[in-house]
């Protein structure tokens, strides 16, 4: 696949995230997302959640997957730099995949005693996105940061990494904050971020080995 396909697929992959994220709560009389997770908009109880799952959630992990794992051949030779894409394609590309195959219990509550076997999964995967994703993030950013004419990308990437690190560590403090929804949208804004800046990136620039 050339460079500017693999954009396109960036940019759908989290643009389809982005209408899930945004049209789930409309479907939901009384959804507040401020303190709300983007999950209990498509929870296992949810009337539409099949859909946001199977058209907006599954294949966005697919297509975002398919992004991280292709965009460092598109991009200066660095291990950082795939380290922290592939990171990506496997915590946050996969694992908004199995979010997607496995949605939380109504409410999606945090405590293991009262959740189903999806929930635990759903959390798990969850949880081990957020725990990665600033790591990567920040990763692709020191990477960069050597290669003058990814300078913009670099300070993109590094700012990007340190506001998800902040909101995800607050976030982790009090999964049951009122404030939850806000957060985790902050969060998901910063990736979302990156992904288009490394997609436009990716369009414009194209290394030795993609000729």
């Amino acid at each position: 696949m050339n460079n500017k396909l693999i954009a396109y697929i960036g940019i759908l992959g989290v643009s389809l995230f982005a209408i899930a994220a945004i049209v789930g709560p409309l479907l939901i009389e009384d959804y507040s997302i401020i303190s709300q997770y983007i999950s209990e908009s498509f929870a296992s109880n949810t009337e539409y959640g099949w859909y946001l799952q199977y058209l907006g959630y599954v294949p966005s992990g697919i297509l975002t997957a398919i992004f991280c794992f292709s965009a460092p051949y598109f991009l200066p030779k660095s291990k950082l730099i795939k380290a922290g894409f592939f990171g990506l394609g496997i915590f946050y590309g996969l694992g908004t995949i199995l979010v997607g195959f496995f949605p939380c219990d109504a409410g999606c509550p945090t405590k293991i005693m009262h959740s189903s076997s999806a929930q635990l999964i759903h959390n798990a995967a969850a949880s081990l996105t957020y725990i990665f994703l600033p790591i990567c993030i920040l990763g692709i950013g020191l990477g960069l940061k050597k290669f003058e004419a990814f300078k913009r990308l670099s300070q993109i990437s590094m700012t990007t990494g340190i506001i998800s690190a902040i909101f995800i560590f607050v976030l982790f403090s009090n999964p049951e904050s009122e404030f939850r929804g806000l957060l985790q949208r902050v969060i998901e804004i910063s990736f979302v971020i990156l992904m288009v800046s490394s997609a436009l990136t990716v369009k414009k620039y194209v290394s030795p080995m993609s000729k």
